[in-house]
């Protein structure tokens, strides 16, 4: 997912409660936008660099979220946020990840490499897996270990047969798993958490923006009244899902919640595919196919397990 989501156990405001329409409402309403976020960005097409819609990206994420921080009355977090020193150590590494998450998602939507956007979001529920092994200790099941090595044998087949390595894909997982295992170390809320990030790389974006402005490359306010509506709203459009994702959080079961973020590489997949005829050729059947079989082992094995857990209550 292109945006800074949490599992439902890192919200901090409280549970909400189960079973109620709000819940799978916001779900499918997040998972939904995130899902379409590949018609968002192509809209730019080559009028604005992947460069700058980042920066614009982040600038207006902070502004927009400056806003419902001060009206859902949230400084306080924020204050008593800045004063653990190693907190706002662990965020600025979260927000170099989510960054190059953003960035690397802007650009293979601008290279028509939607696919490749849809492969990593396909692999990172088994990369956090992976993450989750190798620096917190959890225990791996035999089938969640079988998942994972279909999965990467997925992506060596992609090498060895076919002579390439998925490498945007690879870098999509990677970057939001190593966001959500440095933001599960953060006890922070979804928002809160997001904002601070995108104060702390707000100085960068302001910086840059304004270089390229001086240097008469930007295109905001240059290239018309769409395209600056566009810029300013794919912050909007960050924080929106977002929102939706956190109410979600509070009152879905984590299996449930982990079931249906399929739904946004899924929407990436078919909007690259049948919407802008993106190749898919054998060696992305292969690929995708051993990512599929590889989520298919995790997500019953997950499900079973949830439902033991709920058994023995």
């Amino acid at each position: 997912m292109p945006t800074g989501a949490q599992p439902a156990g890192s919200e901090i405001d409280g549970p909400g409660p189960i079973n109620t329409l709000t819940g799978p409402a916001a779900a499918l309403g997040a998972f939904g936008i995130w899902a379409l976020f590949p018609v968002y960005f192509r809209q730019f097409g080559n009028i604005v660099t992947p460069l700058e819609i980042l920066m614009h990206r982040m600038l207006w994420a902070a502004l927009f979220l400056v806003l419902i921080v001060l009206v859902t009355r949230r400084v306080d977090r924020v204050r008593a946020l800045f004063k653990r020193p190693r907190a706002i150590l662990a965020l600025v590494g979260s927000a170099v990840a989510v960054s190059f998450n953003w960035g690397t998602f802007i650009y293979a939507v601008g290279q028509g490499q939607i696919l490749q956007s849809s492969l990593g979001y396909y692999i990172n529920p088994l990369f956090n897996v992976f993450l989750g092994y190798c620096f917190l200790g959890e225990r791996l099941h035999p089938m969640q270990r079988l998942a994972v090595g279909v999965a990467a044998a997925g992506v060596l087949i992609s090498l060895v047969g076919y002579g390439r390595v998925p490498w945007l894909a690879l870098i999509l997982a990677c970057s939001f798993g190593l966001y959500g295992l440095i933001r599960k170390q953060v006890e922070i809320d979804s928002i809160t958490g997001l904002m601070v990030e995108t104060l702390l790389l707000l100085p960068l974006a302001v910086g840059w923006l304004l270089t390229m402005h001086l240097r008469g490359q930007s295109m905001f306010g240059q290239a018309g009244l769409r395209i600056d509506l566009l810029l300013i709203g794919a912050g909007l459009a960050t924080i929106v899902p977002l929102i939706l994702f956190a109410v979600a959080a509070r009152r879905l079961r984590l299996a449930t919640l982990g079931i249906l973020q399929y739904i946004t590489p899924t929407g990436h997949f078919l909007v690259g595919v049948l919407l802008y005829g993106e190749p898919f050729a054998a060696a992305d059947a292969v690929t995708f196919g051993c990512i599929w079989v590889g989520l298919a082992l995790y997500t019953a094995d997950m499900w079973v397990h949830h439902r033991k857990h709920l058994a023995l209550k």
